[in-house]
């Protein structure tokens, strides 16, 4: 037996062990889409952050508010910023000054700077109101390009000049008045500032000219009359950083558009097409460019374009030419190369140049079969004029498509695409890769006769299966020499096939933009089909409530909360049926329940449940006031009812921040705990339980609550003090224990005048009993009920509750996105995973860390070494090698769903937020598979060696012993 201190050291040893990511597994076992999000047409553009040379990098804002640069030769990510540190949905704003390296942003209330190379935060300033627009001032007094942010604060228009240095206020101004502030413009000489005057619905143009170097205001022009913009989506554009800097916008009815050169009153209208459907309007937004813009007009029939020139003598607009008609998709983007001004126009078949000066084409790329099969939103292109060359231009084309990708074109060739739209992930779930569906029905043909018949039919069908006995034979070296070398195999048709392990899984994830996607997750996490589901309008977001795997018939089916629902087969993406979202939000969650997935109302009622199938479980809801409900079924005949069992209220001032209930799938490999003395301590297995953990603002408490589902019973519950409401609280559970995480201040027992404050984890244990080897009030009854307990059956008493062991730690690092690992047999020990926003990685902590029984204040005795208890430390420190992301930056993690694999020791985990991250993890390493570090090829050329020594050596040792007879001694 080893001596105590040797176990000791062994058992702390071992998780560094377990939890290493091996670096031959780095890139074998895992995989990570690196995302940005789905790019906003305004806030992306190629920039280049060195003067002395022609490389670009490409910059973007994206509708989740990441900001970040991509290399535009190969679409990998150089820096990324998530600005608000959670996702959000769309605005901000994103402007480089020509000739700088550095790029500036605006989202909410702050103002920003970034290193263009290195992305390092140049400044950053927190304001009181709202960011309404940014723009940099290209030309000052002291030949420093400084940042103009336009705010809308407590009824006022502040306009801000800071210094492009340091971001130092230079000037402010202010006006107190009814408007709303929309955008802020500049040319050479003067600033504008562009508001809505009016009521509501009822507006007209109100512009405000300020001086450049004092930020006075010079003059005040109202343009229009009232009435002709309804609301702040009616002004399309305004230009800035131009000579003749325009600000647009159209009627009610799309049929005039109505223009005016800012500094000026006058007002010019240009007839749109009668069947236009959207406008938009390009123009360049350099000091030195040529006064051109482009107008973009949408209709039912295509797309086409007009060209506009204004005369900087008289701010006169005169149409200069027309790009014709085209069916089908168009996408248009502005370049500038000093004085001249570009368009670039992408359409399904071409890429097509045009200079602002005549229609003339100068350059022009068809695009080749299969280069993207998707309709263009809208693109940014970087024009470069070749000299000396037949073609006269290079171009590189950044487009975003209808689904939600970003692709980046160059000389009409595809370079590189990036699957942005499975940023927004809202609901995702593992499905197992379906059967061939003629055996699925000859099996289940074979079911139903009787057995001669069956058996007769089977022989029959291994008889017919003989025919692709070739193919497999054939198939059995290259499986052979992939096994050796540890490579990946796949189907000859490229579909994802099962393996034996169990990690060959398809992800189906659902984004909040309306997108599906399959991901093989044993090939690297492969999009094997991605499919726009629903089209929804700008901010509108799909609110997934559940998903349903369908493994016998091969179909998943999606919920959402507007009575909308999508079934469509797992393996192929190929919808079966749909129905769009409705207006109204009806659904606010779903319950699985055996076999089906049921919606539940807003008030907490089942909605359309059959009454051919009634649920035998209480089901939980949660009513309009935060309540929760138990709900059973109860069929008189053919009609189907619904009575609320229990109700659970909080007290006043409480509200509800988290819930957790047991996973789906959670098997016990073991009733008890086996202590150092050979005792057992039973642990407390009760499947109707949930954890609600509810705070209250006013008392900075949190109280934790432990319900029985079945009778809606307090089984325990606990209140910790001193806690932040504000940060996110976080509920997970499994087996018999659950864990709850929190940001709190706590003063030390030893000493009060000292405290703890920061991120802490609480660890509940759940037992039948306090004492060993006793089963408590159950004993070894065979049932129990949770509405008629068995100690006083017929007295009314409460029911058997738990033992409860808890214990509280500190964590060096907020966590949120609790999860469990799961195995197939329950078999491992448990691993929390949690995501790690300030770290950028995702944790998983050992079940022996997060033990309530280690002892305090003492070294483990002997027989507590020999259990597994570590001596008790108030701070769990985040261990590097803990990390199963090891050195990927993973950002924005919202969700961590994890499934078991067949191997037992190997749990399937699967992140998705804004990045999507997907890994194998092994709480107790790998006990039943070869790991990939281990070198097949010796063994087997090992082995190969000794055969042929053996087959060489072989007649050598008979002649020998023949020798030898023959000259035995008779």
């Amino acid at each position: 037996m080893l001596p105590p201190q040797l176990s000791t050291f062994l058992l702390l040893a071992l998780p560094s062990a377990v939890r290493a990511v091996f670096q031959d597994e780095v890139g074998h076992i895992d995989y990570h889409y690196e995302l940005l999000g789905v790019p906003q047409p305004e806030t992306t553009f190629f920039h280049r952050p060195r003067r002395d040379e022609r490389a670009s990098l490409l910059y973007t804002l994206s509708d989740v508010g990441v900001l970040g640069a991509v290399n535009p030769t190969s679409g990998a990510v150089v820096w990324r910023h998530l600005l608000n540190g959670t996702l959000t949905s769309g605005g901000g704003f994103l402007r480089a000054g020509e000739g700088e390296n550095w790029v500036t942003g605006a989202l909410g209330k702050s103002v920003h700077a970034w290193d263009g190379v290195s992305g390092r935060n140049k400044f950053w300033a927190d304001f009181d109101g709202e960011v309404k627009d940014l723009e940099i001032m290209e030309m000052t007094e002291n030949g420093r390009k400084d940042v103009l942010a336009l705010f809308h604060e407590k009824r006022s228009t502040v306009l801000r000049r800071l210094s492009g240095d340091d971001g130092t206020e230079v000037w402010k101004f202010s006006e107190a008045s009814q408007d709303i502030p929309l955008q802020v413009s500049t040319n050479v000489e003067k600033l504008f500032i562009i508001s809505l005057r009016g009521s509501s619905a009822s507006y007209n143009l109100k512009v405000t000219i300020i001086d450049t170097l004092t930020g006075k205001k010079i003059e005040e022009l109202v343009i229009g009359s009232k009435g002709d913009v309804h609301s702040e989506k009616d002004v399309m554009f305004v230009g800035a950083n131009s000579a003749a800097p325009i600000v647009a916008w159209t009627d009610d009815t799309l049929q005039k558009l109505r223009v005016n050169v800012l500094g000026t009153k006058n007002r010019q209208e240009f007839s749109l097409p009668e069947d236009t459907l959207a406008v938009e309007i390009h123009a360049p937004h350099l000091v030195q460019s040529l006064p051109h813009f482009l107008v973009h007009v949408k209709t039912a029939s295509g797309n086409l374009a007009y060209v506009y020139h204004t005369d900087l003598k008289t701010n006169t607009i005169t149409k200069a030419y027309e790009l014709p008609l085209v069916i089908g998709s168009s996408a248009f983007s502005t370049s500038s190369d000093n004085a001249n001004v570009y368009f670039t126009r992408v359409t399904d078949h071409e890429i097509s140049l045009v200079s602002s000066i005549s229609s003339d084409i100068v350059g022009q790329w068809p695009l080749k079969d299969g280069t993207f099969s998707q309709a263009a939103l809208h693109a940014v292109s970087d024009v470069v004029k070749k000299s000396g060359s037949e073609q006269g231009f290079a171009i590189r084309a950044a487009v975003v498509t209808d689904r939600d990708d970003w692709l980046l074109v160059r000389n009409g060739e595809l370079a590189w695409t990036r699957p942005e739209g499975m940023t927004g992930g809202v609901a995702a779930a593992f499905a197992e890769i379906p059967e061939n569906e003629d055996l699925v029905k000859t099996l289940e043909q074979e079911a139903h006769q009787n057995p001669l018949e069956a058996y007769i039919h089977r022989v029959t069908r291994h008889l017919h299966d003989l025919q692709y006995l070739p193919a497999y034979l054939n198939g059995i070296p290259s499986r052979l020499i992939s096994s050796i070398l540890g490579t990946e195999t796949s189907s000859k048709d490229g579909k994802p096939v099962r393996d034996s392990f169990g990690f060959h899984k398809l992800a189906i994830l659902a984004t909040r933009r309306g997108m599906l996607y399959g991901l093989d997750i044993g090939n690297h996490g492969k999009i094997i089909w991605a499919d726009k589901v629903f089209k929804l309008g700008r901010g509108d977001k799909w609110n997934v409530t559940g998903i349903q795997i369908n493994e016998s018939e091969g179909e998943t089916t999606v919920l959402g909360s507007n009575e909308d629902s999508v079934t469509f087969e797992t393996l192929t993406g190929k919808i079966i049926r749909s129905q769009a979202p409705g207006l109204q939000v009806s659904t606010q969650s779903t319950a699985h329940v055996g076999p089906s997935l049921l919606s539940i109302g807003l008030n907490g009622e089942i909605l359309d449940t059959p009454s051919s199938w009634t649920p035998g479980q209480t089901v939980v809801t949660r009513g309009l006031d935060g309540e929760l409900k138990g709900v059973t079924f109860v069929v008189d005949g053919s009609k189907l009812s619904q009575v609320v069992s229990w109700t659970f209220s909080l007290p006043k001032g409480q509200k509800v921040a988290s819930i957790a209930t047991r996973p789906v799938h959670d098997p016990v490999a073991s009733i008890g705990r086996v202590l150092g003395d050979r005792s057992v301590r039973y642990k407390y297995l009760n499947p109707n339980t949930l954890v609600l953990a509810a705070i209250d603002e006013a008392k900075s408490t949190l109280t934790v609550y432990l319900l029985d589902t079945v009778s809606g019973q307090i089984l325990t519950s606990s209140t910790y003090e001193g806690i932040d409401t504000e940060k996110s609280v976080e509920v997970a559970m499994s087996e018999n224990w659950f864990v709850v995480s929190y940001f709190g201040q706590n003063s030390l027992r030893s000493n009060p005048d000292q405290s703890i404050k920061g991120y802490q984890i609480a660890v509940t244990d759940l037992y039948e009993s306090e004492e060993s080897n006793d089963r408590g009030p159950l004993e070894n009854a065979e049932s129990a009920s949770s509405l008629e307990p068995l100690d006083v059956p017929s007295a009314g008493g409460t029911a058997a509750l738990p033992s409860v062991v808890s214990q509280t730690y500190v964590l060096s690092s907020p966590i949120k996105a609790l999860q469990v690992s799961q195995t197939r047999q329950g078999i491992s020990s448990r691993q929390l995973l949690a995501y790690l926003p300030e770290m950028h990685g995702i944790v998983g902590i050992p079940r022996m860390f997060l033990e309530p029984r280690r002892p305090v204040g003492r070294d483990p005795t002997a027989a507590e070494a020999e259990e597994g208890l570590i001596k008790y430390h108030p701070v769990i420190e985040i261990d590097p090698k803990s990390i199963v992301t090891h050195e990927r930056d993973v950002l924005g993690v919202e969700k961590i769903i994890t499934s078991p694999a067949v191997v037992e020791s190997t749990s399937l985990v699967f992140a998705y937020g804004l990045d999507v991250f997907g890994t194998r993890v092994a709480p107790s390493f790998l006990f039943d598979i070869l790991g990939k570090g281990f070198n097949k090829l010796s063994l087997v050329s090992t082995v190969m060696a000794l055969f042929a020594g053996v087959v060489a050596l072989g007649p050598m040792v008979r002649r020998k012993q023949i020798d030898a007879r023959w000259k035995a001694p008779m």
